[in-house]
């Protein structure tokens, strides 16, 4: 952010800070760079945000999106109430109507997944890829059989991975909430013969997933070879935006996991704050989908769901 250049660069660069000291990532700041690029052209010097310039800054852009223009807004929405709260008046824009996605993930049926790993596990990798024989069937059977976020797996530390006891603990989270994950005995297995074949001399604030050189892994390398173990396994991609992605395998574990409770008739009244807890969602409202997701791919399911969860999960009632 050191190319900033106009007058709210500083509170700019402040306001990231105290979000970062909360523990939020902050990583994609573009929004902010196109404010004070947008301040700029328009001549702007005055300290704080006034109705004018965010009226013009909130105006819908040529080819963008709902979504965007909703993000867009709502980041500097939060900015100028930032900017209130430590004496710098600013006006706080409303929000446009909530945009509505019609994105649908890709969860997995089990025939797939077990072609998928089959892939895996036999695809061949050229040299300057060879590490990634080993890293591959364990990464991504981690990510499923955990239902991990990909940053949270690739981000996980020797001393994270406990295969002594059975249970990996997650730092790096989207909502920056630590929690401990319990590992499977053929999980476990995995990562054993993977830790003894690649990080058996490794110290513990080492990256547990590595390249040769010992850096850690890309998700951009990691997604690419996820493509390439699509196509051996034989499993069509919709194309960029459609899927499958990894953060699929994530999706398919809520999904299954719901689906198992339900067939062992189990309490999903108590069991979804459990499920909801274990991904690391602030709120059962990010974890209701999967509910919706679950009746698709389980029909035979549905009329136990509804009579459990239809208090709690409304939509989920068929007309």
């Amino acid at each position: 952010m050191d190319n900033l250049r106009s007058c709210m660069a500083p509170f700019i660069k402040s306001y990231v800070d105290f979000k970062r000291s909360f523990g939020y990532k902050f990583k994609n700041i573009y929004v902010f760079n196109n404010l004070d690029k947008f301040l700029c052209e328009q001549s702007y010097e005055t300290l704080g945000l006034s109705e004018e310039i965010l009226s013009k800054w909130c105006q819908s852009r040529p080819n963008e999106s709902d979504v965007t223009r909703y993000k867009r807004i709502n980041d500097i929405r939060n900015f100028s109430i930032y900017l209130n709260r430590i004496g710098y008046p600013s006006y706080v824009p409303r929000l446009p109507r909530r945009y509505v996605t019609n994105f649908k993930p890709y969860i997995f049926t089990e025939e797939e997944l077990q072609r998928f790993f089959k892939a895996c596990d036999s695809m061949d990798y050229n040299s300057s890829y060879q590490s990634l024989y080993h890293v591959c069937p364990a990464l991504f059977r981690l990510i499923y059989g955990c239902g991990l976020r990909v940053n949270e797996a690739l981000s996980l530390k020797c001393e994270d991975v406990n295969l002594i006891d059975g249970f990996i603990v997650i730092h790096e989270s989207k909502n920056g909430e630590e929690r401990q994950l319990p590992l499977s005995e053929s999980l476990k297995s995995v990562l054993v013969q993977y830790k003894n074949c690649c990080r058996s001399s490794s110290n513990g604030h080492e990256y547990f997933f590595v390249k040769r050189n010992g850096e850690r892994c890309s998700s951009d390398t990691i997604y690419k070879k996820f493509r390439k173990i699509l196509y051996y396994a034989n499993i069509s991609h919709g194309g960029k935006g459609f899927g499958p992605r990894v953060h699929d395998f994530r999706h398919s574990f809520s999904v299954h996991s719901l689906a198992n409770m339900a067939k062992q008739g189990l309490d999903l009244y108590y069991c979804l704050p459990l499920l909801s807890k274990y991904l690391g969602h602030k709120s059962l409202a990010a974890t209701d989908g999967y509910v919706r997701l679950t009746a698709e791919m389980y029909p035979k399911l549905i009329n136990a769901m509804n009579q459990i969860c239809a208090f709690v999960f409304p939509e989920v009632n068929q007309p």
